[in-house]
Order: structure tokens, then sequence, then C-alpha cells
């Protein structure tokens, strides 16, 4: 009944910006892509306060937002972490401690809108350049990301291409912006001409259509080695995202998991992450 009830509700949703956008195309476009952007969980919970509380570095504003970062302090390189959609660096908790076992410098931060960072909204282009933000003032030597924090951290170095990463690693990572939107769109029940004025928003705030966000069409033409990480059942982001990236991407290493879900927090994947920084 839960399910059922969260269904009608979306077709509801996606009926009012189906009717909205005969009259008011942009005015609809820009609700439905905010929508789109807004996460509803992320924030801290009671359980993760001990956890995040004693590792508070910074807080770094960028593009109008208060980032909040951690950090977990060593002699050896550093290493960003980049949590998913509606998580926050809690989740890293078991990998910070292998990786303070090897003598990492350990950097996170909380994404807008999720965490102790402020911010109502999270994209991936947004997430890239507050990204950039921190990069500069911690100068990691390697990037962890695990789903849209692993999408992201492809766009970036796209993007930015920063010479002091040496290594990037993605964890469960999706790679099309056209699929997110094809689920979008069958999620809501948005009609043809709805997403027509949404691409068109798009196009006018990223200057990019859909089908060009593409993390291959990005990892091929990074310069630094790259390990990619993803299960065979993820129901979340499907295996084919980073087997496509893998395949553009000279330089990547994939390994295949069975049966470890889209979190992959399993001891056996944080050590080949391990193994892979210290390669």
């Amino acid at each position: 009944m839960k399910k059922l009830i969260g269904k009608l509700f979306a077709r509801s949703i996606g009926l009012y910006f189906n009717l909205g956008s005969v009259l008011t195309p942009q005015k609809m476009a820009q609700k439905a892509f905010t929508l789109f952007c807004t996460p509803r969980k992320g924030k801290i919970l009671p359980g993760h306060k001990a956890f995040l509380n004693n590792a508070k570095d910074d807080i770094i504003d960028s593009h109008g937002l208060r980032l909040q970062t951690y950090r977990w302090p060593s002699d050896g390189a550093t290493v960003l972490l980049m949590h998913g959609w509606e998580s926050n660096t809690n989740r890293w908790r078991e990998l910070v401690g292998i990786l303070q076992e090897h003598d990492y410098n350990v950097i996170a931060f909380d994404a807008p809108a999720h965490g102790y960072s402020s911010g109502t909204i999270l994209n991936v282009p947004l997430y890239a350049d507050c990204a950039q933000t921190v990069i500069e003032a911690y100068l990691p030597k390697f990037i962890i990301g695990h789903s849209i924090g692993g999408m992201t951290m492809i766009y970036n170095q796209f993007k930015y291409t920063n010479p002091h990463i040496e290594k990037l690693v993605s964890l469960g990572a999706p790679s099309e912006l056209s699929d997110f939107m094809r689920q979008y769109r069958n999620i809501l029940g948005l009609n043809k001409t709805t997403m027509g004025h949404l691409e068109n928003y798009f196009i006018k705030v990223f200057n990019f259509k859909f089908s060009d966000f593409s993390s291959p069409k990005f990892a091929a033409k990074l310069d630094l080695p790259g390990l990619l990480i993803h299960d065979e059942f993820d129901k979340i982001a499907p295996i084919w995202s980073s087997e496509q990236v893998h395949a553009a991407w000279k330089d990547s290493l994939f390994i295949k998991t069975k049966g470890l879900g889209h979190s992959l927090h399993q001891d056996k994947v944080r050590r080949q992450v391990i193994d892979f920084l210290n390669s």
C-alpha cells in the first residue's frame, strides 16, 4: 500500500508538470529540475555524530555554500573521499580506518544539501565545482568516490585536470545523465513535451543536452590510472555504467563483484582499494 501511495503521489506531480508545461513551460521545467536535484535524506543522524564530530576540519565557502570538511591526519599521501546521493561522510567510517592503518592523510566533505553542509539541492556540475574548491584547499593525491561521488569525481578531473591527482577510485558509480532522466520520466510519467522543456532548461543552465553528460566521454579524456569496482547485481547503478567507463578509460582496472550490493562496504572491497592505492 505504501508503494502504491508513493507511486500515485509521484504521478500526480508528473501530471502537474505536464499540464503546467502547456502554459508556463520554463517555470515547470525549473520546478521539475529543482525536484530532480532535491535529496530527501543525507543529513546527520544521531549515530553519525561521534565519528564525524571528532574529525571536523574547516568549513569551506564554495558557490554560495558552506561545505563541512573532515580530516583524519597522517604524514602520508592525501586521499579525498566523495560520498553519494542522500548520504554523507559517515558512509566512509570503515574505509577511513583502513586508510589510517596504511598511513594515508584522509580528507572528506559533505556534499551540498548533505550532512553538515548547507544547501537544498545537489547535481553533478555543482558537486564537481564544490569538490574543486576542496581539492584546491587540500591537494589530494588520490580521490575515492562512491555512486554519484564517483561520477562527479570523473567529471571534475575531466573539467579541471588537476595535475597533482595521480589515481581515481570509483565505487558503484552511474555514468549517464540520459539514464537518470529516463528513470525520472518513468517515475513521474512525464510526457515528451515536458521532457523537451526540461532538456532545454539543462541546455540553458549547463550548456549540455542529456546525452552529452556521459562519464565514458569524460573518462576517455583522462590521463591517469583509475580503479572501477561495481557489483553485478547493483540495483541502484547498473553494472554496464562502469563497464562502459572502463571501455573508454585507457588506463583503468575494472573489478566486478557479485552479491555485494550498491554500497560496497565489504572488507574485500576495501582491500582492493588499498592494494590499488599502494601499487
